[in-house]
């Protein structure tokens, strides 16, 4: 060698062609690897949908037959049938926010979707609550304390929501 090698070693600013390959690599695998993602998103969001279709049938079934026999004027089937009924809400909040995940909604409707769903399964627990279904009255409050604690939390962040959301909407001056 001469000592006019022109050769030199890569800086830290130039990674070569070696490494342009392996970004572009990367860069398929992570498209690839998204493409699935939103396949697997498409297909819950399609479940839930068909979940959803299937419990509309299902209870108006269980309404048919209730009316044929006579118990739709119980309390407790009607009772069922709400129970029923905010289930089917509660499906159709997880769908939209599976359907939220996939526009890549920003994450402030995300998590009111998330709020929703909460409201919509605990009011589900306090209308179908009943104290008879526990072992002890001390069993049925400590219930009856957490639902409430739960429906207060919701409730709070459903208000803090709010407040935000009417601020933002605000224009600025």
């Amino acid at each position: 060698m001469n000592g006019d090698d022109t050769t030199t070693e890569p800086t830290s600013g130039d990674d070569g062609p070696d490494s342009d390959r392996l970004a572009t690599g990367f860069d398929s695998a992570e498209a690839a690897m998204d493409t699935f993602v939103n396949v697997v998103e498409l297909a819950a969001a399609a479940l839930f949908a068909l979940l959803f279709a299937v419990g509309v049938f299902d209870l108006g079934l269980q309404i048919g037959q209730a009316t044929l026999s006579g118990s739709i004027t119980d309390p407790r089937v009607v009772i069922g049938f709400i129970d029923v009924g905010l289930l089917l809400l509660i499906i159709v909040e997880v769908y939209h926010t599976v359907v939220a995940y996939i526009k890549e909604s920003e994450t402030r409707h995300i998590v009111r979707l998330v709020i929703y769903t909460g409201v919509i399964a605990v009011v589900r627990k306090v209308i179908i609550y009943r104290t008879d279904e526990y072992a002890s009255i001390e069993e049925a409050l400590f219930v009856a304390v957490a639902y409430s604690i739960l429906t207060l939390g919701l409730v709070a962040l459903l208000y803090v929501d709010r407040r935000t959301t009417a601020g933002d909407s605000t224009p600025e001056r």
